[in-house]
């Protein structure tokens, strides 16, 4: 293991590495460390092979520890990870075992962590449906489907900012404590959940969930919602699974204020524009091959 990346990358402002929290790196060598490492890469698969990622797109991580969070490195194919890829940091962005170069965009993880001690694991990726609703600023419809309605429920829109950078990791933090689920502007999602499996669980829900939208836009008929007092049983379920209530409350950040960039509905005509968008976008991806 080597101590790679000992700068702090949120910049000039960040604590310096004499002043930051103890860690303990022997964490990354633990039989836990060894399951957990092997379920991210068995994700990361997961996530090439339903073409939620593609390139070296998008990034796994799970908090082992107080201080000590297990992630995937940059510039490597989630389908081709390894164990022996992965690397471990504080929370405040300091590499502290591993011999790849840890992802930059690991500060967007970290931000959930501390907001919400009880996020355990989260997983950033692209999935083209999902994808499509954030690059035109639309948060899908809610009440539609049961298993999105208990899972995710209304997503919120955060804000765009570029990649990798602490003002992107910060981005999130209106919407953190309401949702488990966010759609990044021009981006892509980052979902997160006590295990790894149950993150990947969700961006594979909402995906599926804004394809089945888009997919019911074209039949030409109007999407059906399922009834009011249905939907509070749904969401009682959810309260009772311990996940974040994403009611009526969901529309406001936890200051109180109403998110920038925040649908709860989208309506025909957005709904047509979005699926006019897609359309040509698969043509022309049809086109190059």
């Amino acid at each position: 293991m080597t101590k790679a990346n000992t700068k702090s990358p949120y910049g000039p402002g960040a604590k310096s590495s004499a002043r930051r929290r103890p860690t303990n790196p022997r964490l990354f060598s633990t039989p836990e460390a060894r399951r957990i490492k092997k379920e991210i890469c068995e994700v990361g698969r997961k996530l090439w092979l339903r073409q939620l990622v593609d390139g070296n797109g998008g990034n796994i991580s799970y908090r082992i520890g107080p201080n000590e969070v297990i992630c995937t490195p940059t510039m490597v194919s989630k389908f081709d990870l390894t164990p022996a890829d992965l690397c471990m940091v504080d929370l405040e962005g300091n590499q502290i075992a591993g011999k790849r170069p840890v992802t930059s965009e690991i500060l967007l993880h970290l931000e959930i962590y501390k907001k919400v001690p009880e996020a355990r694991a989260a997983v950033h990726c692209h999935p083209p449906h999902a994808t499509a609703y954030a690059i035109t600023g639309l948060s899908p419809a809610s009440c539609v489907l049961p298993e999105y309605e208990i899972f995710v429920g209304r997503v919120a829109i955060a804000p765009y900012e570029t990649p990798g950078t602490a003002a992107f990791a910060r981005s999130v933090l209106p919407y953190v404590k309401q949702h488990n689920a966010v759609l990044l502007t021009n981006h892509g999602v980052i979902c997160w959940a006590e295990t790894v499996t149950m993150a990947e669980w969700h961006c594979e829900i909402l995906e599926s969930y804004c394809g089945v939208l888009v997919l019911a836009h074209q039949l030409g008929r109007p999407v059906s919602h399922i009834p009011a007092p249905k939907g509070e049983d749904l969401r009682a379920r959810r309260r009772s699974m311990g996940l974040p209530d994403v009611g009526s409350a969901s529309r406001e950040s936890s200051s109180g204020q109403k998110p920038k960039n925040f649908s709860s509905q989208i309506t025909e005509t957005e709904l047509e524009s979005l699926v006019e968008r897609v359309t040509r976008q698969v043509l022309r991806e049809i086109q190059s091959k």
